[in-house]
């Protein structure tokens, strides 16, 4: 089946922070996706609306589907490296910071439509048996 994905690695965003947002848009509709990051408050929001944009952008290019086609099959959050820093503690001491980076995944996917099925010739429809009088 055809996909379309993107993805952005070493966002200076902690993985754990962005894993609360994706979890609102996966399984969505692609333009649902859209809406709901657009007014979500989180500063990841940005970020993953940017690389949701992008697999769309990608699906378009490959014809597999324009905006209103697409779902949002898989979306993940890994980590990347951390950056490791030292705050001055008292007495001497050290308190290390770790800055943590992130590998944003985003893969859309055509809607899969129902197959209609058709009745068979001579079969009756569904509810309509003959019950004894």
């Amino acid at each position: 089946m055809a996909e379309a994905k993107a993805v952005l690695k070493f966002v200076r965003i902690s993985p754990r922070k962005a894993r609360n947002v994706i979890d609102l848009i996966r399984g969505k509709r692609a333009g649902d996706a859209i809406s709901t990051l657009k007014f979500t408050a989180r500063g990841a929001a940005r970020v993953i609306e940017k690389v949701l944009r992008s697999a769309i952008a990608n699906a378009e290019d490959r014809q597999i589907g324009d905006v209103d086609d697409l779902v949002v099959s898989r979306v993940c959050v890994d980590q990347g490296p951390t950056l490791k820093r030292i705050q001055p503690a008292p007495q001497g001491r050290a308190h290390a910071i770790h800055k943590r980076m992130s590998h944003i995944t985003v893969v859309v996917s055509p809607v899969l439509r129902p197959v209609r099925r058709t009745a068979k010739a001579g079969a009756a429809p569904k509810g309509a048996e003959s019950r004894g009088a």
